[in-house]
C-alpha cells in the first residue's frame, strides 16, 4: 500500500528542478510520518536527474553524502498541467543549506571550530566521491546540506547533477560560458579545458572555507565578465591576512595554480589546519599539558639545632599484693680527680 503524501512547503529551486518538503504517512500503522525532500524535474532534464541518482546509488551508506529513499529509482508523476515529471526522494536537512545556515550568524561568519569541523566533513565526503572515480564539479554552499545532530550539526554533500567521471569532458562547458559548475567556485583549469579532475573540487572547497571565514562570496569584488580572464591567468580569491596562519596555508594549498600541488582530499584531511580532537561534532585545538614541577631542594641549607625531646620513663607496673618498702641505697660521691699531691 502506497503511503499518503502531504505537501509541507517549498524548499528551493535549482538548475535541474525544484525541491519540496513532503510528509509521507503510512496508512496501515501508527508510526511517525517521514519527512523527505523531493526533487522534481521535467522531462528535459531527465538525463541529469538520472545521472545524479545513479551516482548517489554508488555512494549509498556514505555518511557525508545525502542519501535517497527507496531503491534509487526515479518516481514518475504528472504536474498540475498534466506534463510528465520525475521525482527523487531524499533525506531532509532541517537546518537547510550551508548558504542559508550562514545567514543566522553575524556577518555570515561561522565560528572557527565549526569551520574546521565542516571542512573536515566536506573532505570526508570528497574522499568517498573521488575514490569511486567521480568529480562533483559543482561544490558550493548551496549544495551542502546541514543536519542538526544532538547539540551540533553534520554536513552532507548533495546535488550531483553536474558530477562527472574523472577525465570526462563536461557538456556544461562552452565558449560563451567557459565554466564547469558555478563560476565563482570554479578553478582555473576548469575554465581552460572543461575536463573534470579531482583537484577541481579542492579549489571549490577553498572558496567555501574562505566564505565561511569572511561571510562574503568569493570574487564578489570582480565583475562577471572579468572572472574568466582572471582565472585563466591563475589568479585566486584574496586571502585576508587576518585569518589564522594555518587557515591561510590551507587555503593557499587549495588555490595552488598547479592542480597537482593541491594534493588529494585525503592529504588535506591531515593538514595542520584540521589537526585536533573532535568533541560533540566540533573540532578543538590540541590540548596543552602544563606540568608543574616541584621546586628543587636547596643544597646549601644551614642545619637547624636539634631539639631534644625527653620522654619520661614508663611508670612501673605493680603486681597485686602488699607494697614492699623501698630500700634507699646511698652511693658515696666519687672524689674529683686532682693533679695535686698531698703533703705530709
Amino acid at each position: 500500500m502506497q503511503p499518503k503524501t502531504e505537501f509541507v512547503k517549498f524548499l528551493g529551486k535549482g538548475a535541474y528542478g525544484s525541491v519540496d518538503l513532503v510528509k509521507y504517512i503510512k496508512r496501515d500503522d501508527n508510526s511517525l510520518p517521514l519527512y523527505a525532500a523531493v526533487k522534481t524535474a521535467e522531462c528535459e532534464v531527465y538525463n541529469s536527474l538520472e545521472r545524479e541518482i545513479q551516482t548517489l546509488s554508488k555512494l549509498e551508506g556514505c555518511r557525508r553524502i545525502v542519501q535517497c529513499y527507496g531503491n534509487y529509482t526515479l518516481e514518475e508523476d504528472f504536474d498540475v498541467g498534466g506534463f510528465r515529471v520525475y521525482k527523487m526522494v531524499m533525506e531532509y536537512a532541517a537546518a537547510g543549506s550551508l548558504f542559508s545556515f550562514m545567514d543566522s550568524y553575524k556577518d555570515r561568519k561561522l565560528p572557527e571550530t565549526m569551520i574546521k569541523d565542516f571542512t573536515r566533513m566536506i573532505l570526508q565526503g570528497l574522499v568517498s566521491v573521488h575514490r569511486l572515480g567521480y568529480v562533483h564539479c559543482d561544490l558550493k554552499p548551496d549544495n551542502l546540506l546541514v543536519f542538526p545532530c544532538r547539540q551540533s550539526y553534520e554536513l552532507k554533500i548533495s546535488d550531483f547533477g553536474s558530477s562527472r567521471k574523472v577525465g570526462e569532458y563536461s557538456d556544461c562547458w562552452d565558449v560563451d560560458l567557459p565554466f564547469v559548475g558555478t563560476p565563482v567556485y570554479m578553478s582555473p583549469e576548469s575554465v581552460r579545458s572543461g575536463v573534470a579532475e579531482k583537484a577541481l573540487d579542492l579549489w571549490s572547497l577553498g572558496c567555501i572555507v574562505l566564505e565561511m571565514y569572511t561571510g562574503v562570496i568569493p570574487w564578489s569584488e570582480v565583475e562577471f565578465e572579468d572572472l574568466a580572464p582572471a582565472l585563466s591567468k591563475g589568479k585566486a580569491p584574496e586571502i585576508p591576512k587576518s585569518l589564522p596562519c594555518d587557515a591561510r596555508k590551507f587555503l593557499e594549498t587549495c588555490f595552488s595554480r598547479n592542480p597537482k600541488e593541491r594534493g588529494s582530499a585525503s592529504d588535506l584531511l591531515s593538514h595542520q589546519f584540521l589537526r585536533g580532537e573532535v568533541v560533540s561534532g566540533f573540532s578543538l585545538p590540541p590540548l596543552k599539558l602544563k606540568i608543574k614541577l616541584a621546586p628543587e631542594k636547596p643544597t646549601n641549607v644551614s642545619k637547624k639545632p636539634l631539639k631534644l625531646k625527653i620522654i619520661p620513663p614508663k611508670p612501673p607496673q605493680f603486681k597485686k599484693g602488699g607494697i614492699k618498702p623501698l630500700k634507699l641505697k646511698i652511693m658515696p660521691l666519687k672524689p674529683p680527680a686532682s693533679s695535686f699531691v698531698s703533703v705530709q
